[in-house]
């Protein structure tokens, strides 16, 4: 092979795993780099990732998501492979995950943990399962894809992908982002089932279900109002219409029998809402003729990330 594959593996605090990670994965992909990004651990993940042959950098804003955002923007390479550090993931499945981008047939991959029931068996965390289950039906709801599992970090992009990939979540939001980003751009996308297991005796998740639950349904909402205003402003304006119809029809009613409006507040409180509805609608029509007009120049971005392909890019070992 002649492309270059960069694996990328964010970690914190994870010294216990990060050894038998970086030689099962050099093991597998031995063309490729393997890039370790410290997190500020308080253990010796740096060391062990460096003495296994990994490239170690830190990144020192916390978070999943920053630590991603960086590494997107320091390393050059023809395919991503992002992995996390705690061996849950197993590195035989990588040229699996790689071989749509190989043959051409997809721009982001997804390993998904759900299909074969591993995850399930495996995952001893409560909760999981059925925070992964309501955000892969929120993203079917609102963008029309089903996506196998949504919250998975074993993942697969190319180039073109990884380089105009507007990384905005700074934490464990990263996964919905990457997939819902995927959907709306409307990047191919290939779901490959892999094994999961859980993690060994000792290692402990970062994870916190209820807070990271609630960053991850925070940031569908506010990624639906960024794409999709029409529908997101829509939804409001429908709200309060039908919320102004409930206060006005018994005035509407009241005024037909008898000629007059004994309950004036409620008129005018009709009138607002109703008022309110038509304002939220011509804003999601403004907002969604700029996110089309946004959306043709991140088109442009792309075409112009593929010329610099075809005309050569800097390798992975190159970067920097």
């Amino acid at each position: 092979m002649s492309e270059t594959i960069a694996v990328l593996v964010p970690c914190y605090n994870e010294a216990m795993t990060i050894g038998k990670v970086v030689d099962d994965f050099r093991e597998t992909l031995p063309e490729a780099t393997i890039y370790v990004y410290d997190n500020n651990s308080s253990d010796e993940t740096a060391s062990v990732a460096r003495a296994h042959g990994a490239v170690v950098r830190f990144e020192p804003r916390q978070g999943k998501g920053n630590v991603v955002r960086q590494m997107l923007r320091d390393i050059d390479a023809d395919y991503y492979l992002m992995v996390d550090g705690d061996d849950t993931y197993p590195a035989d499945a990588a040229r699996s995950l790689l071989e749509p981008l190989f043959n051409g047939s997809a721009d982001h991959v997804v390993g998904d943990r759900l299909s074969n029931g591993s995850y399930g068996e495996e995952n001893k965390r409560a909760f999981h399962g059925l925070g992964n289950e309501l955000v892969r039906r929120l993203i079917k709801i609102l963008y029309g894809f089903e996506f196998s599992d949504v919250m998975t970090g074993y993942r697969a992009f190319t180039r073109a992908f990884a380089k105009t990939l507007p990384v905005l979540s700074p934490g464990f939001e990263i996964e919905t982002e990457l997939s819902i980003h995927a959907v709306d751009k409307r990047w191919r996308i290939a779901q490959v089932p892999i094994d999961y297991r859980d993690r060994p005796a000792g290692s402990e998740s970062k994870l916190n279900t209820f807070s990271d639950g609630a960053k991850v349904l925070r940031m569908i909402c506010s990624l639906f109002k960024d794409y999709k205003p029409l529908g997101f402003f829509s939804g409001l304006a429908l709200v309060f219409f039908v919320a102004g119809l409930c206060v006005g029809v018994p005035v509407v009613l009241e005024f037909t029998a008898t000629g007059l409006v004994p309950r004036l507040p409620s008129a005018i409180v009709a009138v607002a809402l109703c008022g309110l509805a038509v304002l939220l609608f011509i804003c999601g029509l403004i907002l969604d003729t700029e996110v089309k007009a946004a959306r043709r120049s991140w088109e442009l971005d792309v075409l112009r990330v593929l010329s610099e392909e075809r005309g050569g890019a800097p390798t992975a070992g190159e970067a920097r």
